[in-house]
């Protein structure tokens, strides 16, 4: 059978535990990619940077705001800089240190900053781009029936767990607070629900004992994307995106509670460290991942 590559729309929110994955990702499939969708993290409807942190406060206390600052923080704080640190790392133009926005202008693919996914300019965006599948990459808001339909193959989702287990946004804490070692990654369709839709693809992996949340977000994702690039192969060899396997919707996980940081602590589980923060500073400069 022909092989018919696909149109691609990208929608992301570029962060430590997506970065390098999603660049790499951004680079190998550049000629199929039509539009990427930069997800505004501060956008007004989340209540902005400040908004946002008082209520991870309100909910989880004092303990997240390592995790926010290492996984979101750092990274979107020294994007400005890569160009600077490049040079100085000596990794200048690496695909890997080079921040989303700066790789889809060297390569040519149009970018937006994201606000509202389900508004008039990411539906104008579509239509003037003609994606036939839209792509999620750790992106952080819920495309709508009617914004998914302007793809002609509907959309897809990466997500750092064994669905329908840990849906929702840090997937990874709760795997490891639950302690049993059951990480692993699963691409999915996207419909209007989150992590809801039919699987496609879903692989098991197993991560050292001292992995933290975040390490393991970054492996994950690592792993999603050879997973996500499987299907993408397999789609364009059959020219459409298999029906999949319908899964139960099992109760949303969203950010701990002070009560879950506490226990996780008592029993050394860690959502980061000096070695993720070491990750955090390099992201857009070391060319090397963490391990």
């Amino acid at each position: 059978m022909a092989d018919t590559r696909q149109r691609l729309a990208l929608f992301t929110l570029e962060a430590l535990p997506n970065a390098r994955a999603v660049r790499r990702f951004v680079a190998d499939h550049a000629a199929d990619i039509v539009f990427v969708g930069l997800s505004n993290a501060e956008r007004p409807s989340t209540g902005g940077l400040v908004g946002q942190v008082r209520r991870h406060l309100a909910r989880s206390g004092p303990a997240i705001l390592p995790y926010l600052a290492v996984n979101f923080g750092l990274p979107d704080l020294l994007r400005p800089l890569a160009p600077l640190m490049q040079r100085l790392a000596g990794s200048r133009d690496a695909v890997e240190t080079t921040p989303l926005a700066a790789l889809c202008r060297r390569l040519g693919i149009p970018t937006a900053s994201i606000d509202d996914v389900n508004g008039s300019s990411v539906a104008e965006a579509l239509r003037e781009h003609a994606p036939d599948l839209i792509v999620s990459f750790h992106f952080d808001q819920i495309f709508s029936g009617e914004t998914l339909a302007l793809a002609q193959l509907g959309g897809l989702n990466v997500h750092p767990s064994l669905l329908p287990r840990h849906r929702g946004p840090v997937p990874t804490i709760h795997a490891l607070a639950e302690g049993k070692g059951d990480f692993g990654v699963t691409v999915h369709h996207l419909v209007p629900a989150i992590d809801a839709g039919a699987i496609l693809a879903q692989a098991p992996f197993a991560l050292p004992s001292d992995v933290t949340a975040t390490r393991a977000a970054i492996q994950l994702h690592e792993h999603g994307r050879v997973l996500l690039d499987g299907l993408l192969e397999r789609i364009a060899e059959e020219g459409r995106v298999p029906v999949g396997t319908a899964m139960p919707v099992e109760p949303y996980c969203g950010f701990p509670d002070k009560a879950m940081l506490r226990t996780m602590r008592r029993q050394g589980r860690k959502l980061t460290d000096f070695r993720d923060f070491r990750e955090a500073l390099a992201v857009s400069a070391k060319a090397s991942p963490i391990g």
